[in-house]
């Protein structure tokens, strides 16, 4: 695959992941009423399998999707990055791999969970919710809930871009910081993952349309 094809592989991936990240904001936040902390545990399961399609479609697009989009904008922007950069550029690189992985395997075991929590919810509803508590623990602490690996991805790619005189200084200074935002949401504080969401979406949607447009 030639230069350039890669790099517009890289662009429309980082566009899409922009796309993905608008959608799943969207749907959480304003399409699905999700039971209230302190809803029964019927109420929670009852609303796990009503929507289980929903829901199954919602990990598949926003992980799993995701995870593999990211995969071309990781290796279009190590092939832009790493003679100039080559050291950075390879250190990004490996942490935007680890990310793919935890991303889709977030993904892989939310949907799982979630059909194991459902089939056993016919019968024993409090175990089925007990289940699920723990799914989304190892599923958040993998790709949800915090956004370190991803942070550090952004930050190292931005600062070797920076290095090399490449992509654009006000894109770059932007993905400073935000993979600064995502290294921060190691605090158990909403707002720092929030912030990661909103600027990551600017960034993505920023870096493909350069990458498209200067191919």
């Amino acid at each position: 695959m030639n230069h350039n094809k890669l790099q517009k592989i890289g662009g429309i991936s980082a566009i899409l992941e922009g796309l993905i990240y608008i959608f799943t904001f969207v749907i959480y936040g304003g399409v699905l009423a999700f039971p209230k902390a302190d809803a029964s545990s019927i109420e929670k399961l009852d609303f796990l399998s009503n929507n289980f399609i929903t829901l199954s479609a919602i990990n598949l697009v926003s992980y799993v999707m995701f995870g593999i989009l990211l995969a071309g904008l990781v290796v279009a922007s190590h092939q832009r990055l790493k003679y100039d950069a080559p050291i950075l550029a390879s250190l990004a690189s490996l942490f935007g791999v680890i990310w793919v992985g935890l991303v889709i395997s977030s993904g892989m075991i939310a949907n799982i969970g979630l059909k194991t929590v459902v089939d056993l919810g016919a019968n024993s509803p409090e175990d089925a919710m007990l289940i699920w508590r723990n799914v989304a623990i190892v599923s958040e602490g993998l790709g949800g809930g915090n956004e370190i690996v991803g942070g550090v991805w952004v930050l190292l790619l931005s600062i070797a871009a920076f290095k090399g005189n490449l992509f654009s200084t006000p894109l770059n200074f932007m993905g400073i910081l935000v993979g600064t935002v995502g290294i921060l949401t190691i605090y158990p504080l909403d707002i720092f993952t929030e912030l990661f969401g909103i600027s990551q979406i600017i960034w993505f949607l920023w870096i493909g349309m350069l990458m498209i447009r200067n191919h």
